[in-house]
């Protein structure tokens, strides 16, 4: 479970041949990544929901993502199901560097920051549908009183392990609530944002890691 769960933060999707690249989606997907671009660092808080049917598997997760959407800097948490959560796992970047922390296995892996297109990190969500797939507009939900534009995104290289992502899109805030990861061995995985601050004040360490507050953890240098 816990590296089916950096694998899902660390990967996505493939293709859908009836989807294009639909202009109301693309009208929609702009104004989102216009917005998120807008912001200097924003903090959210999101479950994960993996539902794996063939495994018998059906957990959630609750971490929160912290992100400076200029630099392309980024900070993960993924949180314990304990009544006191604690931090289980994280992915850290500046921008450069990326580090990857599993607390139970006291270890730390530090590698470059992989910019092509074949790589995904959690800061790319609002934003990566710009290059490498295509999207279609599938209509209007309404979940709890409020309305989500519905856009289905399928990358262009039908070689992926997931084939669609499917977003919810905030109609009025136009931010991202929700995204669904359809994989090819029928299973699914829910990222659900509970919470979306901007301007968010946090300390200047924030995205690099600090081995001196984790005594005890090795470094794997991968670079």
């Amino acid at each position: 479970m816990k590296k089916l769960l950096l694998y899902i933060l660390l990967t996505i999707p493939t293709l859908n041949a009836i989807a294009q690249k639909d202009a109301q989606a693309k009208v929609i997907l702009n104004r989102v990544s216009q917005r998120y671009r807008s912001y200097p660092v924003i903090k959210s808080d999101f479950s994960i929901l993996v539902d794996n049917p063939q495994a018998g598997v059906k957990e959630t997760r609750n971490g929160t993502l912290i992100t400076q959407p200029k630099s392309n800097k980024f900070k993960v948490s993924l949180y314990n199901n304990n009544p006191e959560p604690e931090v289980e796992q994280e992915i850290i970047s500046d921008g450069k560097s990326q580090w990857t922390y599993l607390k139970q296995d006291k270890e730390v892996q530090l590698s470059n920051v992989d910019n092509s297109s074949e790589s995904f990190n959690p800061a790319q969500l609002f934003t990566m549908y710009e290059h490498g797939y295509k999207y279609l507009y599938t209509g209007d939900q309404k979940i709890a009183g409020k309305t989500y534009q519905s856009v289905d995104l399928t990358p262009e290289d039908d070689k992926k392990q997931f084939f669609k992502i499917r977003l919810l899109i905030d109609k009025v805030k136009k931010q991202i609530y929700s995204a669904l990861i359809f994989d090819k061995g029928g299973s699914k995985y829910t990222y659900t944002v509970r919470s979306f601050i901007t301007n968010a004040q946090v300390p200047t360490n924030t995205f690099t890691f600090d081995t001196k507050a984790h005594p005890g953890v090795e470094v794997v240098n991968l670079k």
